[in-house]
């Protein structure tokens, strides 16, 4: 007699498979002798030494189950629990073994996360994305479930349980530096967030109101955007050098921060700009009527009726600007802007991968905050304005 699973979930059912094969085929980390060596390959199995490395990957047999869990409350809620403490698990099964392989060691040798570990995490993470969304988990909760994840790995970095992998040993070495890298790619982001609002939202409420505008300013910043990005850091440095040389003691320079957050706020704009008139162009205009009627001014309207019902939309287009923000403000290092992306291309000029990451992962950490933070307010909106969930504009 044949037995036939009922399959309730194909992305599930992707994603354990992406699991399985990593674990059996992909190696789990790597040991190398100093960082410049490729090392050899670590696979799952010799990492789960003993009962607790066992235990420890006990939610990723709940994983492979969850495409054939009926897709109730309870086996959701089970599945984004298994996938978080799936990838927590791996985070702490990695630590662990690096620990062991450290012992008896020299100093300069590297245990890093190999492509096993980092399918296995992301099928984990994915899985327990997946499954907040078929709940329905708003976002505070999909919030509260990430800070949940991510409160373990802070807890393991806290109490000194990774501190032999690879990462963590550039970090040592570099921890003087790091927070000061950090700041400085925030100020960048902010920075360019500033002017890219005070010129980007009048721009939108122009080409809302006066349709020559739009026609002009749209193309303009369309163009912009296909720009590359190092490319536009290039054609800045030359003009922003001549005027630095006709105004001496300026601190005007084709290099350093300035050109950055120029190239940020001109990327930045279209986003800025187009969502303040699409949220503007999708007020009802009997809500317009209606308040015209009660004898509101045309400056009450703008601000009680316009703003609070284009909010969504605006804050739509202002989370796709900061996270685009972040990422491009790494490139803007090699025009000696600084920041994260300073830590990367050093890892990428000294072929360290893992120097790499400790650069690269504080700017996804930064990225992925501020979309969570921003879909919170988006929501908040959303249901200010009496909005259906996943509605964000009238």
């Amino acid at each position: 007699m044949t037995i036939r699973l009922p399959l309730h979930n194909r992305v599930a059912l992707l994603m354990a498979l992406a699991t399985a094969v990593a674990a059996v085929a992909l190696p789990f980390l790597g040991f190398a002798p100093n960082r410049l060596l490729s090392g050899r390959p670590v696979p799952l199995w010799a990492a789960m030494q003993g009962l607790d490395g066992v235990a420890v990957l006990l939610p990723g047999l709940v994983l492979l189950a969850t495409p054939f869990l009926r897709p109730t409350r309870v086996g959701l809620g089970l599945t984004v629990a298994a996938g978080g403490l799936f990838a927590a698990g791996l985070v702490w099964l990695a630590g662990h073994h690096a620990a062991v392989l450290a012992q008896g060691a020299s100093a300069a040798a590297r245990t890093s996360f190999a492509s096993g570990f980092w399918v296995m995490a992301a099928a984990g993470l994915l899985t327990a994305v997946d499954a907040a969304r078929r709940m329905g988990l708003g976002a505070v909760g999909r919030l509260a479930v990430g800070g949940a994840v991510a409160g373990l790995v802070a807890l393991q970095l806290a109490t000194g349980h990774l501190d032999a992998l690879s990462i963590l040993k550039e970090y040592a070495n570099r921890r003087d530096v790091f927070a000061d890298a950090v700041l400085r790619h925030a100020a960048l982001v902010a920075a360019a967030l500033v002017p890219t609002l005070l010129v980007g939202i009048p721009l939108g409420v122009a080409a809302h109101r006066v349709e020559a505008v739009g026609r002009a300013v749209f193309p303009v910043l369309n163009i912009v955007q296909t720009v590359p990005s190092i490319a536009l850091f290039g054609l800045l440095m030359a003009p922003l050098a001549a005027l630095g040389a006709l105004l001496p003691g300026s601190g005007i320079s084709g290099v350093g921060p300035l050109p950055a957050v120029i190239a940020l706020t001109l990327y930045s704009l279209l986003p800025i700009v187009r969502n303040t008139a699409v949220g503007l162009d999708g007020v009802p205009a009997p809500v317009r009527e209606a308040a015209r009627g009660m004898g509101l001014t045309p400056r009450q309207i703008f601000l009680r009726v316009d703003l609070p019902l284009a909010l969504p939309v605006f804050l739509s287009g202002l989370r796709i600007t900061v996270v685009q923000a972040v990422g491009l403000a790494a490139v803007a290092a090699l025009i000696g802007a600084g920041g994260l992306g300073a830590i990367m291309f050093q890892g990428l000029f000294a072929n360290a991968l893992d120097l790499v990451l400790l650069g690269a992962v504080p700017v996804i950490l930064l990225a992925v905050a501020a979309d969570a933070l921003l879909s919170i307010g988006i929501a908040a909106a959303t249901s200010h304005n009496g909005l259906p969930p996943g509605r964000s504009a009238p």
